[in-house]
């Protein structure tokens, strides 16, 4: 493959995924790692693509993977990582849960729960939420991010403060044992980051793959997270480390 058409796969590949590693790109495109370090190299010069460690992203200020591609990818683990987060909800309790495709799995299994509030900033919470009659269901107002259909701002963050929140459900770009749970889009940090931490009990729910990825804005540091959720694919010494950290470790 010549260099111009195979560099424009690897951009194709970062801006659909949201990172891409130097090991799996070189493995998709059949060509050596230090080919692809130097392909991103020079996509990094012409402002295309940020080198982060090990890889690259998009150069912009949203990174995330498009939303179909994230609810296909791992939905199997992110199923079973959903029905053991509702098992940590209690009857006549007020939660607080963030979109995403993995607290979304979680969704389902809500319906048991007796005396349930949910409160969220996400349209598709609240779609998915609305056919179960006993679930007191609360929207956080805020301007809508169309591509998430979420809501965020200061508008958000000012609801907060009406309620008593037990416990609250977030996904994540990615969270690593020392730096924290990170994010993609640096227009939603305050808001990501008032949400996360608006209770006592910050439980976060994450596929293997989100384990030590990290993105460029850091919204709350490892010691803010009481219990991680993750599936068995997910490496042990990585969770050992979340482990010293203080973290709660579920696998499922």
């Amino acid at each position: 493959m010549l260099g111009p058409k195979r560099q424009r796969e690897l951009l194709n590949y970062i801006r659909a995924y949201g990172t891409g590693s130097v090991t799996e790109m070189a493995k998709i495109l059949g060509v050596s790692a230090s080919t692809v370090r130097r392909d991103l190299n020079e996509l990094q010069e012409r402002g295309l693509v940020e080198r982060i460690h090990g890889g690259a992203a998009p150069l912009t200020d949203d990174v995330e993977p498009l939303r179909p591609l994230r609810e296909v990818a791992f939905s199997d683990e992110k199923r079973r990582i959903g029905q053991a987060a509702a098992s940590h909800i209690a009857d006549h309790s007020t939660v607080l849960i963030l979109g995403g495709t993995t607290t979304e799995a979680m969704l389902p299994f809500l319906g048991a729960v007796r005396g349930l509030t949910v409160l969220t900033n996400s349209l598709m919470v609240v779609n998915r939420l609305a056919q179960y009659s006993d679930i007191a269901l609360i929207v956080l107002g805020g301007l809508l991010r169309r591509q998430e259909m979420s809501l965020l701002g200061h508008l958000t963050i000012a609801g907060l403060d009406e309620f008593g929140i037990d416990q609250v459900f977030s996904g994540a770009f990615g969270i690593d044992p020392e730096i924290g749970v990170t994010g993609t889009n640096l227009s939603e940090t305050q808001t990501d980051r008032s949400l996360a931490s608006s209770a006592r009990e910050l439980i976060m729910l994450a596929d293997h793959s989100k384990l030590t990825q990290r993105g460029p804005a850091r919204l709350v540091p490892t010691t803010a997270v009481s219990t991680l959720i993750t599936d068995d694919g997910a490496d042990a010494d990585v969770l050992q480390r979340f482990r010293e950290a203080g973290v709660i470790v579920e696998t499922c």
